[in-house]
């Protein structure tokens, strides 16, 4: 074997061949052109005798090669065709279908074959047998029907169509038998096919629509009518469709039945599911627009809001706000049937988690209903169960609410059941007690002016919340009204003698302002004094002296007290080295004197008052690192002897300060 030769060169050819370049060149120099095969002229029998045999050996051969392949007997078939040879033909077609009876193909060859040579019989037979061999091949009944039409056999066409339809064709066969009927103008016989049709094909919307577009494209507007009623009626509330909706409301708008028309909307938007009714919601829409009044296109607005509420409360139950805006859209509308039901569907969404912030929402639906069967509905046992249920779904061992208790109650005030109001209340303050509990039933008995009870509610309630320094000034003042002075007085030194309570200062304020009332001045400084004791807060100092200066007296007593009570004041502070309240309290005091005193009194408050500094001090951060520094104001006192030194300091740097200042100023002068 010779030896591979070695590449010498593998760098790449500058110019380089691609397989689609090859084939290009030998397309454009017609390399591989074969010659046409040489015209033959046949000019005698003996010679036609001879090419035919030699065509059917061809063919013949072909056959014994592939006898499934139908190309080769339908090929033979025509040729023989084209030598006027038919009854060949139909011999070789014969041959073919013993071979494949089910190829289309070659039963339509061969009935076209007669049809061309006029043997109509002939081809009536073929087509009754494909027919009856392939009766789910619509070709063959296009072209039986086609060629009975034709010829003018109305009555063999309509035959052959009848017997096409008892296999219960597809939706086109029928529709060629109704066009077929419509063209010989048999309205009747086109009517009856249609009835049929729909029977086989009942659960189409589209063959009602087009039954009923058919009686109405003819002028028969009542059967038109009749048939989108049967159709209603036919797949009734559970299996409507949209299309047959908005297709009888267009109908009778165009019979200017407006009025049909927006009841046939109207009905398909309360029966149909929502999510099926957009493009119904968008037909009424245009309709009322075009037709309706001002308040028919709100009522189309109203029901395109109510589909979108369906739908937000549909993708979340808990969405409580949508609920909300549901259900007052619904109100606006006084169905009152329809808005208990959406009331129901709302309050069946209990929130999963036992959060009160998770329920407030959700209780205000519960609110509102009730108030709705009260208010609108005028149902009051009804409104009596909403609240009992309401307050049954309530976890009242984890959190209550005081609002749903005072309302149920207030309720039965308004049906005149006095004891199912206490009943109520006194089950809310027994199973969970609050303080808005007791103050919404304290409130209810004042109303009603039942006293001792409200006394008996107050100690209980005081009981519960002893801290609770608002029960105990509303206790007093319960009592105090009622002219009971030594009992209110009893309420408050309890009140604040309690070890704790949530508001003191307010407490101790109401308990002065009690005795101020009384004009029990003595008990008012004696308060005053055990207020001190406990605190001394600036502000009492300046109340306290407020007081003094409040009463009346011909010899200027008051003015005298209230000095001293500010001397007292400032000296306490002074001790306890408050210098910012005590500056507060020398303000109050020197606004007092201008008021009240006189000159000298003035100037010697004013000798008291501080000076201002500007200091600086370190920053230190939480881990006690040093953060720099800054500066805050102080306040220095005359009667600070340690700050004396500093003091001078200050002044004599204040004074040289000014010196620099004013002697630039007077060298500028002179120079000018």
């Amino acid at each position: 074997m010779p030896k591979v030769a070695k590449v010498k060169n593998k760098m790449p050819a500058p110019v380089q061949i691609t397989a689609e370049q090859l084939l290009r060149e030998a397309k454009e120099r017609e390399l591989e052109l074969v010659p046409p095969p040489p015209k033959q002229k046949i000019s005698d029998p003996d010679e036609l005798k001879d090419y035919q045999r030699r065509k059917r050996k061809a063919f013949e051969d072909n056959i014994r090669k592939n006898r499934n392949l139908m190309t080769n007997w339908i090929k033979y078939a025509q040729w023989e065709e084209s030598q006027k040879e038919i009854q060949r033909a139909r011999s070789v077609f014969e041959r073919g279908l013993d071979v494949d009876h089910r190829n289309i193909t070659v039963w339509l060859k061969y009935a076209e074959m007669e049809m061309r040579a006029r043997q109509l019989n002939h081809a009536r037979n073929i087509w009754d047998r494909a027919i009856t061999i392939l009766p789910r091949a619509n070709q063959f009944w296009y072209k039986y029907t086609y060629m009975e039409e034709m010829l003018g056999h109305i009555a063999g066409a309509r035959q052959v169509f009848e017997r096409w339809m008892e296999w219960e064709p597809e939706e086109q066969a029928w529709h060629s038998y109704i066009n077929f009927e419509l063209r010989y103008k048999e309205l009747d016989r086109a009517r009856m096919i249609y009835e049929r049709y729909i029977l086989y094909q009942s659960f189409n919307v589209k063959n009602w629509i087009k039954y009923a577009r058919f009686e109405e494209k003819h002028g028969y507007i009542n059967s038109a009518r009749r048939v989108y009623e049967r159709a209603i009626e036919f797949f009734g509330e559970d299996n409507m469709d949209e299309k047959l909706i908005i297709a009888f409301a267009r109908f009778e708008e165009g019979q200017r039945e407006h009025e049909r028309a927006r009841v046939i909307y109207k009905y398909a938007l309360d029966v149909l599911p929502k999510d099926q009714c957009q493009e119904i919601y968008k037909a009424y829409t245009v309709h009322e627009k075009k037709f309706g009044s001002r308040a028919a296109i709100e009522d189309v607005i109203v029901s395109k809001r109510r589909f979108q509420y369906e739908e937000e409360v549909k993708a979340n139950p808990l969405n409580y706000d949508a609920w909300f805006d549901y259900i007052r859209l619904l109100e606006a509308d006084a169905n009152t049937e329809q808005v208990r039901d959406t009331y129901e569907r709302a309050i069946a969404n209990i929130p999963p988690s036992k959060e009160k912030r998770h329920w407030r929402r959700y209780i205000y639906l519960w609110i509102n209903y009730a108030l709705y069967e009260e208010l609108e509905a005028e149902d009051m046992e009804r409104t009596r169960d909403v609240y009992k249920a309401c307050l049954d779904i309530i976890p009242h061992k984890n959190f209550t609410f005081a609002k749903v208790w005072l309302l149920f109650a207030h309720f039965e005030v308004r049906q005149k059941n006095l004891q199912g109001t206490r009943r109520i209340l006194g089950t809310a303050i027994g199973k969970c007690p609050k303080n808005k509990l007791y103050r919404g039933y304290i409130e209810l008995e004042l109303q009603l002016r039942e006293f001792e009870r409200c006394r008996i509610l107050y100690e209980k309630f005081l009981e519960f919340g002893p801290e609770n320094c608002t029960s105990w000034m509303k206790y007093a003042e319960l009592e105090t009204i009622l002219g009971d002075t030594e009992r209110a007085e009893a309420i408050y030194e309890l009140a604040i003698n309690q070890p704790k309570l949530d508001m003191p200062e307010v407490l101790w304020k109401a308990y002065i302002d009690f005795q101020i009332e009384q004009e029990e001045y003595d008990k008012t400084r004696k308060l005053y004094r055990r207020l001190l004791e406990r605190t001394q807060h600036v502000k009492v100092w300046i109340s306290f002296a407020n007081f003094e200066l409040s009463i009346q007296s011909e010899n200027g007593e008051n003015v005298i007290n209230t000095r001293k009570v500010y001397s007292e004041g400032n000296k306490s502070l002074k001790n306890i080295n408050e210098k910012e309240e005590r500056l507060m309290l020398l303000e109050s005091w020197q606004e007092m004197e201008r008021d009240q005193g006189d000159e000298e009194s003035q100037a010697k408050v004013q000798k008291l008052m501080p000076q201002k500094v500007k200091k600086r001090r370190k920053i230190q951060t939480e881990d006690g690192s040093d953060a720099g520094w800054e500066e805050y104001y102080d306040y220095i006192f005359p009667d600070e002897e340690a700050a004396q030194p500093n003091l001078k300091l200050l002044a004599m740097a204040k004074k040289w300060k000014q010196v620099q200042e004013t002697t630039p100023a007077e060298e500028e002068e002179e120079v000018g």
